[in-house]
């Protein structure tokens, strides 16, 4: 693939505990967050955005194309346990991340599996680096940490105890989020709840 590093998330090992979750340093190589970054969307307001904004040339394209393709739902369904066959995709961007943002969650229960790719290079702020934690209430009491940069893959299993969050970080933070979903009515939900908030954004920005 011109994108994905497969054998790389095939080798990596799935985390078993506070939750299933695996980190992928480099699942994107230098070359590929270098071009997406030099045609990614100017986002700068916080909250996810819909693939609809999305220009053809856009390279952040590429990879969900390749995300999309059946080699990728098979290592995860595997590694996971889970049957993906047949179960619907919702994808969003973000490229900014506001001080409200990153407060400790679980992600929605019509989520199964949640995976975020992270589009920043070499990532210098102590804010923003999501944290893999072992309870609800105290972002400090975690198992991993990660950098959201240089195209590393993150992702984990949804679960009830599936906490995480990240210190307070303002500015560009750039990540592309994909979640299998139970079904396409969920997906369709988050997709207008998404589309709206983006529209609020520009015409507020306007």
């Amino acid at each position: 693939m011109a994108h994905l590093n497969l054998d790389k998330l095939s080798a990596a090992k799935v985390e078993t505990s506070p939750y299933l979750y695996t980190v992928v340093p480099g699942f994107l190589s230098p070359d590929s967050v270098a071009k997406i970054n030099a045609t990614y969307p100017a986002i700068e307001k916080g909250g996810s955005f819909p693939l609809e904004m999305l220009d053809r040339n856009m390279t952040i394209k590429e990879v969900i194309d390749e995300l999309d393709g059946p080699e990728f739902e098979r290592i995860i369904a595997e590694k996971f346990g889970v049957d993906l066959d047949g179960r619907p995709k919702m994808y969003s961007l973000r490229g900014y991340t506001r001080a409200k943002d990153g407060q400790i969650h679980t992600d929605s229960k019509d989520k199964i599996i949640t995976v975020l790719v992270y589009l920043n290079q070499d990532w210098k702020q102590d804010g923003g680096r999501l944290r893999i934690l072992r309870n609800g209430h105290d972002v400090d009491d975690y198992a991993a940490e990660v950098p959201p940069d240089n195209g590393t893959l993150l992702v984990f299993k949804r679960a009830d105890n599936s906490w995480h969050g990240h210190h307070p970080f303002e500015g560009q933070r750039r990540s592309l989020q994909m979640n299998w979903m139970t079904s396409e009515g969920s997906k369709g939900w988050h997709k207008i709840r998404h589309t709206i908030s983006a529209a609020v954004k520009k015409l507020t920005a306007a």
